[in-house]
This record gives C-alpha cells, structure tokens and sequence, in this order.
C-alpha cells in the first residue's frame, strides 16, 4: 500500500524513490554520484575566492562554528552572496543547485526575495533587509574521504549538510521560514513560499473524524515558535497525535505528501534516503499532531514525527502570517550518526587508539 500511495505524489520524486527504495545498490550510486558532484561544485566555489575571502568562507570540519545556527536575522560566519563578484555568484549559485532539488532551490529564492517585502513593510524596523545577506560556510576541505561539511544560512533559511566517505549524506537541520505567510499588499500580492506545507497539514487534519481528532489535537493555544527552536542537539517531543496506522488511506496520503513536500527541498536522492529511512523505522507509528485553530487564518501548529525524525511547522506570530518549518534527526543532525558510524568502523578496522 505504501507504494501506491507514493505514486501519488510528484512524478519526478517518485519514480526515483521507488528506485531508491527496490535497490539499494541504485541508491549507494547515486548517493556517490551526487556526493561528486557536490565536492566538484564546492570545490569551484572555494577556487573562486580570493586568499581574503577563502579564510572567510571556510572552517575546520571539528569547528563549534559547524553546530552554531539559526534562522534569526543575525551575524553569522561565512561569505555573504552579497560579497561575491560575478564569476563568484555564479560559483554559488551551481553550488547550491547542487544541494537543493530545483523546488527546493527556488523555495530558497523565494524566501531571500520576502526580504525585499519586509523592507517595504518595515522601513525603520530594528534588522537589516537585504535578500544578498546570506551566507555560504564550508567545514573542512571537500572530497570523497574523511568528512566535510557545508551550511547555507540566512534570515528563515538555514540549512546544513555533512558528507562522511563520499558514501553518507547528512542533510539536517533544515529550516525554512516565511514572513509573511501570505502577501497582502504591494507587486507580490497573494504570494505564499510555504503554501504547499501550510495547506497540506490543514487538509489533514480537517479530513480526521471526531474520534481521530480526539487523538491529533492537543490543548491549548498554539505556541509562538516551533518548540526546537535553534537547539543544536533536539530529543523527541511528547509522544502525541494519530498514528500513521490509524488513519484512513486517503488521510495516509495527506500525511505521506507534508513528509514528501519537506523533504523534496533536498536534492532527490537526498530525499528519497529521507524516505526510505522513515519506512525501514516503521511508518505506521509515525504521529501528526495539531494545535490551534484549523481555518486559514487562524494561529496555528502542526507536527509529524517518527522514531527518528520530527517535523515542525508553526504560524502564529504576526497575526498568524508567519511560518517556521524545520526538520530535525534525533541522531543524525549535522552527521552525528554517520560520524560515529565511521569512526566506529575505523577502530575496528585500526585498533581504538587509532588517531582521527
């Protein structure tokens, strides 16, 4: 059943996904191909900065700076796109079309565009609107061994990718925001970065009998932000909401496409690992949640989450016009799993006083 209801989704995510999910020798494949691909993208983005701006833009892999996000307006560590010339953006930009899909990638655009909205709305407010201060920081040096990183962040984008041996991709904590929610005036009227995910969650929960929603709501107010909030390191919620197993197939669907939209920001392959690893956990235990109000408009909060992952989804600030959407792993932010995977398998492999 579940793979009927994934040809449901988008074509493209899952004709691939199916592939992913039959062969795990297609998905180690791709997993190398796309790896070399990234470390080839990073590597022509590094090369194109000058001396100065290379020290900016990179860190050791073992720095604290690689776990310090957030998705505040803020200053942050790295190279802006704001500071790079021509030939650099470009660098960039094929960078970062290499880490997203180009849903995701445009998601991304889109966002660092409300920046220019905000300035209108708010031309003596506290922080600087600008849609070019967005960073770009490299952790380590780029390549199909040992490990690396990279984080692309900014006001409501922060992202974070590890690469382990070429053959592990970590991809959390991945943050999406919109403010606003919905544009209400000006020449981007009626534009919404995150409808997909604000509808999706709605349509759920609205489709659930009285029974079920005696099982998805949760009292009270919705909460001002996402409870995770920036932690570096996050443990599951309370084990609240409908199970994934008790809901109707139509309803299964609904939950099936707020997971799939999330993590289709990644590059596919990246997702459909995503994907894959929420079926080897378990689908069926996997739990969405609901607090607020369920009428376009009103403040509200959703989750889905699962024994290893949690998304979050929160529109309440700004007269509920406001959105923060992140995906966290229990284990695997910023490679965690990975790394002790590796590092695991190197002192079985050298003994355990081998030197990393």
């Amino acid at each position: 059943m579940f793979l009927t209801q994934l040809r449901r989704l988008s074509l493209g995510f899952t004709v691939l996904l199916l592939l992913l999910i039959t062969s795990p020798l297609v998905a180690q494949q791709a997993q190398l191909e796309l790896s070399e691909a990234i470390v080839d993208a990073s590597r022509q983005f590094i090369g194109s900065l000058d001396t100065a701006q290379r020290a900016q833009a990179t860190y050791e892999f073992g720095s604290e700076e690689r776990l310090n996000w957030h998705f505040i307006p803020r200053p942050r560590q790295g190279i802006t796109l704001k500071e790079l010339e021509a030939a650099q953006l470009v660098a960039a930009r094929e960078l970062l079309q290499t880490l997203f899909s180009a849903k995701g990638f445009q998601k991304t655009e889109s966002v660092r565009d409300l920046e220019n909205v905000l300035a209108v709305l708010e031309p003596n407010g506290p922080f600087v609107r600008d849609p070019d201060l967005y960073y770009l920081t490299v952790f380590g040096e780029p390549a199909m061994q040992g490990a690396w990183g990279i984080r692309y962040e900014g006001h409501h984008l922060a992202f974070n990718w590890t690469f382990i041996e070429g053959a592990g991709i970590a991809s959390t904590p991945q943050f999406f925001g919109s403010n606003p929610a919905e544009v209400r005036s000006g020449d981007k009227l009626g534009t919404r970065v995150l409808a997909a995910e604000e509808d999706a969650g709605r349509r759920l929960v609205k489709s659930l009998s009285a029974a079920q929603l005696r099982a998805a709501l949760i009292p009270g107010d919705a909460p001002r932000d996402i409870f995770s909030a920036a932690q570096e390191e996050v443990v599951a919620l309370e084990d609240l909401g409908i199970a994934y197993a008790l809901l109707e197939s139509a309803q299964q669907e609904m939950l099936l496409e707020i997971i799939a939209e999330v993590a289709s920001a990644q590059a596919e392959t990246v997702a459909a690992a995503r994907m894959q690893h929420i079926i080897d956990d378990g689908i069926d235990d996997v739990k969405f949640a609901w607090i607020g109000g369920m009428e376009r408009g009103d403040a509200h909060y959703y989750r889905v989450q699962g024994d290893s992952f949690l998304i979050e989804y929160d529109n309440t600030q700004n007269d509920a016009n406001h959105i923060h959407l992140v995906w966290r792993d229990f284990d695997g932010d910023f490679g965690r799993d990975l790394i002790r995977l590796h590092y695991d398998a190197v002192a079985a492999e050298h003994g355990p006083g081998h030197r990393h």
